[in-house]
Formats: structure tokens, C-alpha cells, sequence
């Protein structure tokens, strides 16, 4: 093994790693049909219910005790949700396929490019998928008016740092798979948080002990600051959510490329 690959310096990867964003822009170069199917799921959701439920439910309160439409208490949490369900899609049955069947990863440790450039450069695409449909959702914000205050600009950086987290832990988790089964499982984590994130109603309805849980999950945690930035309630919680979420991603692509290099320098 070169030094190349072991040293500490490199350990999350180098600009290298833009390759492999350049090598998936041309491979979706004709199939961005498939990118843009991911946009549509949150913006159903929000006709259906934001608007559907809306209609009947009026306001609820928001981040800061203010009362808030509905649909403006929705919107933000499918925009977590969204940035979320494209890091995940791509960093795991796309991450899955690639390391274990079409071993594209294999001909790449041919090149000058290390298991930390391969982890840093999928993940750049995980997250440049992600950040597309979280731009989309935000113009369809825009159009309906679901926002209230100027930090509603600062939505889609966070949203970028949510989809990053789950991008890097996805990896990190599929690395450890062996069958297509074993992806029940992520559906398993990923469903009840989309459900129970204070995605559709706040968690104040739960017992004390649930409210708990649920805010320590990684959704709960974009969802919460990316609809306080839409409303502009700013406080020193989310610079918890943004270190919980950095940490979170760190960590995975930590994983993910200690992985790469064992299982396919071994």
C-alpha cells in the first residue's frame, strides 16, 4: 500500500475527489429524468397535506410560540426531508451497486485517486443531488410565499449541511452490507423518522419520554433548523443542530473511507 493512501493528511480525501462528481455528471448527462423524479415527492406532500390538511387545520405554532399557517410549518420539514431521501438514494443503492457489482470503485483505486477522494467524491455528489432538490422545494416556497423573514436564505445551506450528514452515514452503513435485503433496514430508520420528526405536527403531542427521543434524531434536527431559519426564530439551539448535524457527517465519511480501503485494499 503507498503512502499515498495512508497518510493522516489525506484522510477525508483531496480535490481529487472533484473526478468523481465530474465522472456522475457525465453519467447523468442523459438520465436527468432520474434526478429530477426525487423533487416532486416533497411537493405532493405539500399540496397534499400542507395544503389539503392546511385548509382545515389553520395555524399552529411555530419554533417560537407564534402561531404559523400550516402549510409554513410544513414546508421547511419536507425541505429536510427532501435534501435527506437524495443523500440517502444516492449514497446507498447507487454507493451499494458500485462497490459491489459494477466495482467501480475497484478500476478507480487503479488511478491516483485514494478511498478518501472515492468517499469525499460521492459524497459531493450525494450532496449536489440533495442541493438540487432543496433549491427546487425552495423555489416552490418562493411561489406560494412560505416564508416570513430574510433567514429564510440560510435554508438551503442548511439544507446542504442535512443531506451531508445522512450522505456520509448512508455510506458508512451501506459499506457494511452484503445482500440488497440488508436496505430494509435503512427504510426501517429512515420511515418512522420522516414520520415522527415534527415533520407534519409538532411533538409536544408525545409523552415527555418520546419528545426526547425524537430530538436527538438527525431529522428532527435539520427539520428544526431549517424551519426556525424560515421563520426567523434564531437562537443558540441551532448552532447545537449544525454541530450535531457536522459531526454526524464527519463521522460517517470517517467510516466510509476507512472502509473503502479495507475492503478494497485488503
Amino acid at each position: 500500500m503507498s503512502a499515498l493512501r495512508v497518510l493522516p493528511v489525506g484522510a477525508f480525501g483531496s480535490r481529487r475527489s472533484l473526478r468523481l462528481i465530474e465522472r456522475n455528471l457525465y453519467i447523468y448527462k442523459h438520465g436527468w429524468l432520474m434526478l429530477l423524479s426525487g423533487f416532486f415527492e416533497p411537493l405532493f406532500y405539500l399540496l397534499g397535506i400542507g395544503f389539503g390538511l392546511g385548509a382545515l387545520i389553520g395555524t399552529i405554532p411555530g419554533p417560537n410560540g407564534q402561531p404559523i399557517s400550516y402549510q409554513l410549518f410544513v414546508a421547511p420539514a419536507l425541505l429536510a426531508s427532501a435534501a435527506m431521501n437524495g443523500a440517502i438514494n444516492e449514497s446507498t443503492f447507487n454507493f451499494f451497486f458500485k462497490l459491489n457489482y459494477n466495482k467501480t470503485f475497484t478500476s478507480i483505486l487503479s488511478t491516483p485517486l485514494s478511498p478518501s477522494d472515492i468517499a469525499l467524491g460521492e459524497l459531493g455528489w450525494a450532496l449536489i443531488r440533495g442541493g438540487l432538490y432543496a433549491v427546487g422545494f425552495m423555489g416552490v416556497m418562493i411561489v406560494f410565499g412560505l416564508f416570513v423573514s430574510p433567514w429564510v436564505i440560510l435554508a438551503v445551506p442548511a439544507a446542504l449541511l442535512v443531506g451531508f450528514a445522512f450522505g456520509a452515514v448512508g455510506m458508512a452503513a451501506t459499506s457494511f452490507m452484503k445482500t440488497w435485503q440488508d436496505f430494509d433496514l435503512i427504510q426501517l430508520v429512515v420511515l418512522p423518522m420522516f414520520l415522527f420528526s415534527g415533520t407534519f405536527y409538532p411533538i409536544e403531542g408525545y409523552p415527555e419520554a418520546l419528545q426526547l427521543f425524537v430530538r436527538i434524531t438527525p431529522l428532527y434536527q435539520g427539520v428544526d433548523l431549517i424551519r426556525s431559519l424560515t421563520v426567523g426564530a434564531i437562537s443558540p439551539v441551532l448552532l447545537v443542530h449544525v454541530a450535531y448535524l457536522s459531526i454526524m457527517g464527519i463521522v460517517g465519511l470517517a467510516i466510509t473511507s476507512r472502509r473503502i480501503d479495507k475492503l478494497l485494499l485488503k
